[in-house]
């Protein structure tokens, strides 16, 4: 456990309150709905989704935040410009946590910005994400949205390793005009979330995670991950998922495991994959969050976690 000698941003996204020191505020967990191959998903072209069933995913989200202390946030991935707009009214009128808009489309990403911006969302909107494939064209979407809240990725093409993430961070590492920060800045984005950028393990999963206390100490941002993208495609994992009886039981364990290790690093946020995990990742979130700030009040009198965080919420009430 840690205390960081550079002020730690804190953020407050539509009531949800992001950064800050180990111990102080408890982790805000992200959950993705309608990803690619996601069930509930009719055609993600058109937007057509089973609404029941995501209603139900997202509440359930919900009820999971309620008993453990722990903010959440629903990222919302679409493909398509039709299908992100319906998504984003859905989750909009289920929940008031903050929403993600993530896409492997830049385009769809800008569409949905400039939406929620048009119908009122605006504030409520993180913009996934930043990064140095981000064109003249995206950043000037970006700007235009007027979205104030945005994730940073600390990736970093050229090299894995700690230095490379800050590189790419500070001057763009060749691949960018500028630092990916001074970008974000430059398109209006007041509140810098950065992603460290998690890679399966034995590509760098590891210096991800490390990353994330170098982060914190050089910048003070809110700083996070996908860190469920280590297990992802980590071939031995794989493959006892494929060969033994019990082998999806044991990938799911260990994918759950992932998001505490991340917790445990000093993250202020992780985006932990399908909004269906919810049960299980919600109290081992908690849970590791409870741990550091059991440690971090012990260690240093003038940290005290907040009132709904889950050390005072589930152990010490």
């Amino acid at each position: 456990m840690f205390k960081f000698s550079k002020e730690q941003v804190v953020y407050d996204i539509a009531g949800v309150k992001v950064g800050g020191q180990p111990g102080e505020y408890p982790t805000v967990l992200a959950g993705t709905i309608f990803y690619k191959g996601h069930k509930i998903v009719k055609d993600p072209k058109t937007g057509d989704f089973d609404k029941a069933a995501a209603e139900d995913l997202i509440k359930k989200q919900d009820e999971m935040s309620d008993i453990t202390g722990n903010p959440c946030m629903v990222q919302v991935f679409s493909e398509y410009e039709e299908a992100v707009v319906k998504y984003l009214d859905f989750v909009a009128s289920v929940t008031d946590a903050p929403m993600l808009i993530d896409s492997t489309e830049a385009k769809v990403r800008v569409h949905g910005a400039k939406y929620a911006r048009e119908v009122g969302l605006a504030d409520r909107i993180v913009y996934n994400s930043i990064n140095v494939s981000a064109t003249e064209d995206e950043l000037r979407g970006v700007k235009e949205a007027g979205v104030e809240a945005a994730i940073v990725l600390a990736f970093n093409p050229k090299g894995g390793g700690v230095k490379d993430r800050i590189d790419v961070l500070t001057n763009g590492a060749g691949m960018a005009p500028k630092g990916l920060i001074d970008l974000a800045k430059d398109c209006g984005i007041k509140k810098i979330l950065i992603d460290v950028a998690v890679l399966p393990i034995g590509t760098s999963a590891g210096q991800a995670l490390m990353a994330t206390y170098v982060v914190k100490a050089k910048f003070g941002y809110p700083t996070g991950s996908g860190v469920h993208n280590a297990v992802s495609s980590w071939v031995w994992l794989l493959s006892l998922k494929k060969d033994r009886p019990d082998g999806k039981d044991i990938y799911k364990h260990v994918d759950i495991a992932t998001n505490a290790m991340q917790v445990m690093m000093g993250a202020n946020f992780v985006l932990y994959g399908p909004i269906g995990n919810a049960s299980l990742v919600f109290p081992v979130c908690a849970t590791a969050d409870a741990m550091i700030a059991e440690a971090i009040t012990w260690e240093f009198k003038e940290i005290q976690p907040v009132e709904y965080h889950p050390f005072k919420k589930l152990v010490s009430s």
